[in-house]
């Protein structure tokens, strides 16, 4: 039996995860401490410092830390001697789940959807979308989107915008086609503004409805409706609008990836509600689970042309995931819940708007409801053709690092790692997003005083 200190310090235990574990490891090597506890949207390492969580499993925690009332169903379905793990075989608690889950669609899906579960990761909830669609269409080329993520598995990195984790993979699936995403401060067309966003939709359904476009008619188009690890930028309702409508045009199913914004994280519980849109295919993992590894595909059953067995999963059949995912949905789903997660959005944003008038290393502030994204940039760069300053992902790592100093934890993600994103849980209080904001606001302000 292999036996720890009680009183090790973080740089033991890091140490010994050093030693032992992969390269590919990622967050430690930001965050250099090791945990102890957890509750709400605070953790305390192993030397008693507490620190506050607006990372939370990436967006999977949506209650935060430790819900008592997750915590207790779980512990309650243990107790029982419920099956814990059931593949594809239904329990009650497996179609309470898949009815809550249900009741939260907009009637027309509604009325119309099935259900896949997939392994645990979200990255499988996209591989399996993929091989639904290919199945019914009989085709096998995709559209993806310059700034999507969609997971590390072959598949999902195929339709991966960001290069790094692609360089020295070779053999991803082929015939995947990317197309521009709306992003005002670094619009693809050089443009900006709504002029930015109607070229997007132009291009978009030009290159779609052109028969010397090059690209065959897809299987599928995958888009996220809040892209997450590309720098937190929503798509314009006016975006998502154009592609379902085109998409349904063409006879071409439309996959939204809501595995991070959805939820309600975008203060309603599926992003693309926003957008007044109706999509064939709804990926969902992560807070679905409510903390609990768990990841479906929603689709349309005219999609169903699946065989037995044509998509499977050893862990699909979590029954604690689905316990405590089915309380996250029946409290998140609720009108008044939903509502205070668009008042502590609106909060956070309007103080990381007045922060960014008092320096100048902030290129822009976006996001919708509780995900958020702060970019950074050189202020002794020279702007773009629309006055964008040049990202700057060094910046953006001093922000990080010196927030963590500071006991505030937060990642960064979008072009050269620029943008620092907020995935607080959606039960954060408002006293405790002033807490950020003064955290945040102090270590932005020095680190500003000494850019200048």
């Amino acid at each position: 039996m292999v036996q720890t200190d009680s009183k090790a310090t973080n740089q033991f235990y890091v140490s010994r995860q050093e030693a032992t574990e992969s390269n590919a490891r990622s967050y430690p090597r930001k965050f250099p401490f090791a945990l102890k506890k957890a509750q709400g949207v605070w953790m305390e390492d192993v030397e008693g410092n507490k620190y506050l969580d607006c990372l939370c499993g990436a967006g999977t925690l949506v209650l935060g830390h430790n819900d008592p009332e997750i915590n207790q169903a779980m512990i309650d379905l243990i107790s029982e001697n419920a099956p814990l793990h059931t593949l594809d075989l239904t329990t009650p608690v497996k179609d309470e789940f898949v009815h809550t889950l249900l009741a939260t669609l907009p009637a027309e899906l509604r009325n119309n959807a099935k259900i896949q579960f997939c392994s645990p990761s979200g990255t499988d909830a996209v591989d399996a979308a993929l091989k639904l669609c290919k199945t019914a269409t009989g085709r096998s080329s995709i559209i993806a989107f310059s700034g999507g993520y969609h997971g590390m598995g072959q598949g999902p990195l195929a339709l991966t915008g960001n290069l790094n984790a692609k360089n020295k993979i070779t053999g991803l699936i082929p015939d995947v086609h990317f197309m521009p995403f709306p992003y005002s401060y670094r619009c693809p067309f050089g443009l900006g503004g709504e002029a930015g966003v109607k070229a997007a939709c132009a291009y978009f359904e030009r290159l779609m409805k052109d028969p010397e476009s090059g690209i065959t008619k897809p299987a599928a188009v995958i888009i996220e409706p809040i892209q997450g690890e590309g720098g937190v930028i929503p798509a314009p309702a006016e975006f998502l609008q154009t592609i379902r409508r085109v998409t349904q045009e063409l006879d071409i199913p439309m996959i939204v990836d809501e595995i991070q914004c959805g939820v309600g994280r975008s203060g309603t519980f599926f992003a693309f509600e926003q957008a007044g849109i109706l999509p064939d295919v709804i990926l969902c993992s992560k807070g679905i689970g409510g903390s609990q590894p768990l990841s479906v595909v929603i689709y349309n059953k005219k999609l169903d042309t699946w065989t037995a067995g044509a998509h499977a999963g050893t862990f699909r059949g979590n029954q604690l995931a689905m316990k405590a995912g089915t309380i996250v949905i029946n409290r998140v789903s609720t009108p008044a819940f939903l509502q205070e997660v668009q008042e502590k959005g609106k909060l956070l944003l309007d103080g990381l708007m007045r922060l960014k008038e008092k320096v100048s290393i902030i290129g822009d502030i976006r996001g919708i409801g509780l995900m958020i994204g702060c970019e950074f940039v050189d202020p002794r760069g020279q702007k773009d053709a629309i006055g964008s300053l040049p990202a700057s992902g060094d910046i953006a790592l001093q922000v990080q690092k010196k927030c963590f100093e500071n006991k505030l934890v937060m990642e960064k993600g979008g072009r050269y790692g620029s943008v620092m994103r907020c995935l607080c849980a959606l039960s954060i209080t408002k006293e405790e997003i002033k807490t950020f904001l003064s955290i945040f606001e102090k270590v932005v302000m020095e680190i500003d005083a000494s850019a200048k």
